[in-house]
């Protein structure tokens, strides 16, 4: 039976009564309410029908100040888009929009934004959010501004997915493009950069198997270890690796380490629940080897005619995991009896070729333990506060959706009838995580 919303004033002995009465159900912490929302975003735009496009966009990945329980840095990706006309074309909804991260501070049920930080490059110059050249992290996609013009591509452009805060202030953020690794200060320039082609800045690079990424598929999350020297990173598909149709139906991701001081990496497999999925959209650490992913499907929850079914967190463990790194860093990695980790599919395939993946346990259903229900489509940013607090984002994609004849429309949730808004949800599990 699911029961009413429990106000965060009741005492600590009356949430604990009810737990036990409803194991089926998650509350808020105590002093937290269910949600906290960012309102009344301001106008980033107009598209042409009308549609008004707002600086939303906030929610793609989310970092917690360790100072300040209620501050929380929200970031955004690359900018409201749709499809444009011709094949694998893309309008932005603002061409010059630059990716950015928002400081937020939780004042009640609200989010109010009290700092905006632009991502700059290491010459200072604003970032866009435009897809790189061939070579260099392209998507292969055609970027159009809202009148069609063709724009160019930008070597520095950035599809920002993941986020990390280090505790000297400065911020990593993974994207979706090349993938892009990238050292940013605390006022958002460009420190070190670091990609598959070694095309950024620094020397370092990233394996070249990440390259494989599926496009619009790759670095979804990022975290950092407890001790402040080790960053985590998950793809969020299967890498296109040798090809899409090679491993059609697969179910292995990879996770990246990638030690700050060094640049050494090391890769492992993760293998998600099913292939339906649009697959993992954050990663969190719990202690230096285990940590917290975030698996969803892309419908939204409270749908009626399309429902959600799939939007859980698992807990995972790298002890024990195979490390799959190839020595020789060829671009399509390591190879098991002349086949890619990717083309073995499944916990199957893995172990018929020596591979033990990260193990994996359930902590949280979105759909099935937050009430009322979890309406949005996108749950994509995930942190852990203390031992048993979850707090987790949604990317309403600046308020906007593709509406299907190559424009916009306005992202209206089914389970709300209003458009989708920001928010930070806030979950008290019963078990401890540490």
């Amino acid at each position: 039976m699911k029961l009413p919303y429990v106000p965060s004033f009741l005492t600590a002995g009356t949430l604990l009564l009810a737990l036990v009465a409803c194991t089926d159900h998650v509350f808020p912490p105590a002093g937290f309410p269910l949600f906290a929302e960012a309102s009344d975003p301001k106008i980033l735009s107009t598209a042409p029908n009308g549609t008004v496009i707002y600086n939303g966009g906030f929610g793609s990945a989310l970092a917690t100040d360790p100072n300040d329980p209620n501050i929380f840095y929200l970031l955004t990706d690359r900018g409201p888009n749709s499809g444009g006309v011709a094949a694998n074309s893309i309008i932005f909804g603002k061409a010059d929009f630059t990716p950015q991260i928002g400081k937020f501070r939780r004042d009640g049920d609200k989010l109010v934004l009290i700092e905006t930080i632009l991502l700059k490059n290491a010459a200072g110059q604003l970032l866009t959010g435009l897809p790189n050249p061939s070579g260099q992290g392209s998507t292969g996609e055609t970027p159009l501004d809202l009148t069609g013009k063709t724009l160019n591509p930008d070597p520095d452009g950035l599809d920002s997915e993941g986020l990390v805060r280090a505790a000297d202030g400065s911020f990593w953020v993974s994207d979706e493009y090349g993938p892009h690794l990238v050292h940013f200060d605390a006022s958002g320039k460009t420190i070190e950069r670091i990609n598959p082609f070694g095309s950024g800045t620094g020397g370092r690079v990233l394996p070249k198997v990440l390259a494989k990424r599926r496009p619009n598929r790759g670095m979804e999350g990022l975290t950092i270890t407890p001790d402040g020297k080790t960053l985590v990173g998950l793809m969020q598909s299967p890498l296109y690796n040798p090809s899409s149709s090679a491993v059609s139906g697969g179910t292995i991701l990879r996770v990246l380490t990638f030690d700050i001081t060094s640049g050494e990496t090391h890769q492992y497999a993760y293998v998600m629940e099913n292939s339906s999925l649009t697959g993992c959209s954050e990663v969190a650490a719990i202690t230096n080897t285990t940590f917290l992913a975030l698996e969803r499907d892309g419908n939204y929850g409270g749908d009626p005619a399309k429902p959600a079914k799939f939007k859980k967190v698992f807990k995972f463990d790298l002890a024990g995991a195979t490390d799959i790194s190839d020595p020789a860093n060829g671009e399509n990695g390591k190879l098991y009896n002349g086949q890619t980790v990717e083309q073995l599919k499944n916990t199957a395939g893995l172990q018929s070729a020596g591979i033990t993946p990260v193990t994996k346990t359930l902590v949280l259903d979105l759909l099935a333990q937050i009430n009322p229900v979890y309406p949005h489509d996108k749950a994509e940013g995930l942190a852990l506060i203390g031992n048993s607090t979850l707090a987790i984002s949604n990317d309403d994609d600046f308020g906007v959706i593709d509406n299907g004849a190559n424009g916009f429309a306005a992202k209206i949730l089914p389970a709300t009838g209003k458009v989708d808004r920001n928010r930070i949800y806030f979950v008290n599990l019963a078990t401890p995580l540490k």
